[in-house]
């Protein structure tokens, strides 16, 4: 980069010296300098011209339109142009793949590649390649393990500015960019047109094996695993493997215990993050989910799920043994236990197994002496639900089940063998 210094006033000349201890002009920038030292700063002709490009108070570009802003004699007077579209919302430079329009050339041929595929930046170290120099530039940040940007409140290190810039808003509460439509705020600017698709129902990310749209481009990647059959996240512990890392990661605190996220109304933990606004609902009352069809409305969206497959009659679950169809898929996995026999949930204290987590957890109250359903009556309490139910007709006299002579019969006779036995064992 050449650099050119012209001085039009004679007592400045000395300074002269100061640039010749670092750059060399050419014989035709000193004829310029001398040419203008003779005139006293006077130049006529074509050399006025060539004044004005190196001279900053004959090539000052102003923004004439609301700000002001000024562009110096080294940048160009395009960049005033591109600034002053900042307030004109111009976008000349559309792309002929998907409509959108932007500002700058460069902007739109950087864009270009996201519909060509096209990576131009490889990264010398691993070969990775990538669409933008600047994500390179990023990208290298992993192997030199360099974060020039840290946090004042927690020295925490950053590769990218805007990260440094998104986590100091975790510590100040700030979120500076707001959803016109629902009034929800974010700390980061990317996050807002991803939640805007929430209300456009835009899915610009489509599977290419099956067709089936997606929000997200992250939930796309996963869901390219369901046809690859690719889990690239395995449990060191159980050799059990995830699609994604975030399942590893809640996976991994079923071994460990771990439960780091705690409601602050009643003191309870989970295991993921995600579960505790949900839990948060019972407290709340909130049920954001309704009904189309009858209006009920429901606090988690896969409960309204469920319940609209009691409209359509839809059971999507079906047993491959025996055709049997369940409108959960829950409801398919227990059925399927009836087959293989298998009793995943084991009594850590007596080895006891069973079908169902709810059967490990009444038994276990076996071991702990735990009776968690009191009577409002008589204050009387029970291992199990069912049984107090059964209880409470004691007090309300309420007999639900109505016997036909031929049942009844029937369990007398079960009860005579019954006692029969009885006696057997007390003999």
């Amino acid at each position: 980069m050449e650099i050119v210094i012209l001085l039009n006033k004679p007592q400045l000349l000395s300074n002269i010296k100061v640039v010749q201890s670092f750059y060399t002009p050419t014989k035709n920038q000193s004829e310029i300098y001398h040419k203008t030292k003779q005139q006293n700063g006077t130049v006529n002709g074509s050399k006025s011209k060539s004044l004005k490009k190196i001279h900053p108070e004959h090539n000052m570009y102003s923004c004439k339109i609301s700000c002001g802003k000024s562009y110096s004699r080294f940048s160009y007077k395009y960049v005033l142009t591109i600034h002053t579209r900042t307030h004109t919302g111009e976008k000349p430079f559309p792309c002929g793949s998907c409509d959108k329009s932007f500002r700058k050339r460069s902007d739109l041929t950087s864009h270009m590649r996201t519909h060509t595929g096209e990576r131009p930046f490889p990264c010398p170290t691993c070969g990775k390649r990538f669409s933008y120099k600047y994500v390179l530039t990023i990208h290298m940040g992993t192997h030199t393990g360099k974060k020039p940007f840290s946090c004042a409140t927690c020295k925490k290190g950053f590769r990218k500015k805007s990260d440094l810039t998104n986590h100091i808003r975790t510590h100040t509460g700030e979120k500076p960019f707001s959803c016109g439509s629902c009034g929800k705020s974010f700390r980061k600017r990317s996050d807002l047109p991803i939640h805007m698709r929430t209300h456009t129902g835009e899915r610009p990310f489509p599977c290419t094996t099956c067709g089936k749209r997606f929000s997200y481009k992250y939930v796309l990647t996963i869901h390219m695993g369901t046809h690859t059959g690719k889990k690239p996240f395995s449990c060191a512990t159980c050799k059990k493997g995830f699609r994604k890392k975030s399942d590893l990661t809640n996976h991994i605190r079923t071994h460990t215990g771990e439960k780091p996220f705690s409601c602050g109304s009643c003191g309870k933990s989970f295991r993921k993050r995600s579960d505790l606004p949900i839990h948060m609902r019972t407290h709340t009352g909130e049920r954001p989910f309704p009904c189309t069809t009858c209006g009920k409305r429901f606090s988690h969206k896969y409960v309204l799920t469920i319940h609209i497959r009691t409209h359509t009659g839809e059971k999507p679950f079906s047993c491959g043994s025996c055709e049997k169809c369940f409108e959960k898929r829950y409801n398919l996995t227990r059925h399927m236990r009836t087959h293989t026999g298998d009793n995943p949930f084991s009594c850590t204290t007596c080895g006891k197994s069973y079908s169902e987590r709810s059967g490990l957890t009444n038994h276990m109250r076996a071991h702990t002496g735990e009776k968690p359903f009191s009577c409002g009556s008589c204050g009387k309490s029970f291992r199990e639900l069912s049984n107090l139910k059964r209880h409470v007709r004691t007090h309300t006299g309420e007999k639900p089940f109505s016997l036909n002579p031929g049942s009844l019969q029937i369990q007398v006779r079960e009860l005579n063998v019954t006692l029969k036995n009885m006696e057997v064992k007390l003999a």
